[in-house]
């Protein structure tokens, strides 16, 4: 193996708590998370999207994006296909190996399977449990090919260690396989991608910086100095450099840049229905300049050269609707067509947050409301750095906040995403929901997550058992197919530690309940031996199945955590010595 990949793929290692991955493995795992961070910016554990065992004909890794939102499980894509007027769809597959050389045969194998895996209703190769997984989304996806706006984008990567080259006879190999699998008419694009030691290296930097743009503004005047702020602009860019500015590599739209918006993409509402009418009309487009009320960017770091700007580690803080209507309308954007843009540059989070406020606030949303929200998450923030080492978590309010920082383990890096299922799972008894897909927790849960006087430390006790349940399932302490249940076994220690009633409404009372939790969570021994009695549950949950077998279907329903909950009830009492 390269020598400089092997100590890129080491530095992971220790980053993601990998310590029991075989060379092999953990090299699958790194290239994994480097291709997939090159099309969805934000956090995510690359381990649950390698499939690298028996039956995986070829393909060790698989992703798959809808609307922007990364998914992995065959339901979450069936239900995000039901869920969605119009599908923006894209899927990579990754093969790694860590030898140096590309071999034509493997890039003709790997194409054939992919034939089959998408052209097929039945394969007729063995299949380990992803790759079938992977081929039902695949069927899921195209079984309702009304919603696509186009046919989906493949783009597959074979990774080694090597030196990709002009050889003519693999390069005619990958173009053949290209056309094969564009002339299925399955695709909109098909890219098939060789990556070798030079190119992997570029993409985990970039997977490991924080999001940048560049972009030309020779329309602008800088502000006076500002308390808080390093350097503010208004202008005008042209809009062709805006929508340039919010595309991702994959020419899809990069919603992580919208994070710290107020409000996601509202769809056609009748706002955005007259912003599409301005921009469809000859007459009207020109004048857009002064139609609309503009984009409010933040950014931590902003160089100047001349007419070019360099923006670091930003965020679209008020014209989410503007941008998302300019990114669909594309077509109709004249080279003359303007936008009004405020820029600031500044560290100082009170700042950004008074930003976010005011330039909020002609929509529904009060400013009490926006304060106290940003305020709620500032305070989680805070909390989870304010533990000693060992039992120190990382929120990140803004994608990749924490990316620049070397040597930490990016495990302990929770999301607001992460963060919703594992409180939704522990205290609200919604386990089946957190481990499908994303939105509808979110939708029908939202009364009840981050509410101004709730506990943080109940959101912090959720991700620690988050975190050691992981980190069993990361170091071989307990089987990886209980990975399926680990939302259900949130649940589990709630009951098991706490008891079936709810934490107690006052933040300290709270705190303190939730104390036993992450005490016996923290200690290694005790918690794995807690954690593999409520296994014991687990297994007798799923034996009481029609179909007595633990996977994703069986875990994501209410009558398993019925049940679940029911064989926890009949272990023996939690003492104070077992979560000492």
């Amino acid at each position: 193996m390269d020598r400089i990949i092997e100590g890129l793929c080491e530095k992971y290692r220790g980053e993601h708590s990998l310590s029991a991955l075989g060379l092999d493995e953990l090299f699958e795992s790194f290239c994994a998370y480097s291709v997939i961070s090159s099309i969805y910016e934000e956090e995510f554990d690359a381990e649950e999207f390698r499939l690298g065992q028996g039956g995986d004909l070829g393909v060790d890794a698989v992703a798959i994006l809808i609307n922007g939102d990364l998914l992995l499980d065959a339901n979450d894509v069936r239900q995000a296909v039901a869920g969605s007027k119009s599908l923006d769809v894209t899927f990579v597959v990754v093969q790694a190996r860590s030898g140096t050389s590309f071999e034509a045969k493997t890039i003709v194998d790997l194409t054939d399977n992919l034939l089959q895996l998408f052209t097929a209703d039945s394969v007729p190769y063995p299949m380990s449990s992803g790759v079938t997984n992977f081929h039902q989304s695949v069927v899921a996806i195209y079984s309702d090919i009304g919603k696509l706006k186009t046919l989906p984008n493949l783009k597959v990567y074979y990774v080694t260690t090597g030196r990709v080259t002009e050889d003519a006879h693999l390069k005619e190999k990958r173009k053949s396989s290209a056309t094969r699998l564009a002339d299925t008419n399955y695709f909109d694009d098909v890219s098939w991608n060789l990556l070798g030691a030079r190119e992997l290296r570029d993409m985990y930097q970039r997977a490991t910086t924080a999001v940048t743009a560049d972009i030309s503004m020779p329309k602008r005047v800088s502000l006076a100095r500002i308390p808080g702020v390093q350097q503010a602009f208004l202008g005008i860019l042209p809009a062709t450099e805006l929508v340039r500015m919010v595309t991702d590599v994959n020419n899809g739209i990069r919603k992580s840049v919208f994070y710290e918006n107020v409000r996601d993409f509202q769809d056609y509402n009748p706002v955005n229905l007259e912003i599409q009418g301005t921009l469809r009309d000859a007459d009207r487009r020109d004048r857009f300049a002064v139609l609309n009320n503009g984009i409010t960017i933040v950014a931590r770091e902003i160089s100047s050269a001349g007419d070019d700007l360099q923006i670091r580690d930003f965020q679209i803080v008020n014209g989410c609707q503007t941008c998302h209507v300019l990114f669909d309308e594309q077509e109709n954007l004249s080279p003359s067509m303007a936008v009004p843009i405020k820029l600031v540059e500044t560290r100082d989070e009170d700042v950004i947050a008074n930003i976010t406020a005011a330039t909020n606030r002609q929509t529904a949303v009060t400013d009490e409301d926006l304060a106290a929200q940003e305020r709620f998450h500032k305070e989680l923030e805070a909390l989870f750095v304010s533990f000693p080492e060992p039992e120190r978590l990382y929120y990140e309010r803004r994608t990749r906040q924490y990316s620049a920082e070397d040597g930490l383990e990016k495990t302990r890096i929770v999301t607001r995403g992460q963060l919703t299922r594992t409180y939704s799972s522990m205290f609200l008894d919604e386990p089946a929901r957190a481990g499908r897909y994303y939105k509808e927790l979110r939708s029908l849960r939202k009364d009840d997550l981050f509410k101004e006087g709730q506990s943080t430390y109940v959101y912090y006790a959720s991700a620690a058992a988050a975190y050691r349940i992981d980190w069993l399932l990361r170091n071989k302490r307990i089987d990886k197919k209980y990975a399926t249940a680990k939302y259900q076994l949130l649940m589990a220690i709630k009951h098991y530690i706490h008891g079936p009633s709810p934490i107690a409404a006052s933040p300290r009372k709270a705190e303190a309940q939730c104390k036993r939790i992450t005490a016996a969570m923290w200690s290694v021994p005790k918690s794995e031996e807690i954690i593999k009695l409520l296994l014991n549950a687990v297994d007798a949950a799923v034996s009481l199945e029609d179909r007595p077998l633990l996977d994703r279907d069986t875990v994501r329903t209410q009558r398993f955590t019925d049940a679940l909950q029911n064989e926890v009830s009949k272990l023996p009492v939690c003492s104070d010595d077992t979560t000492s």
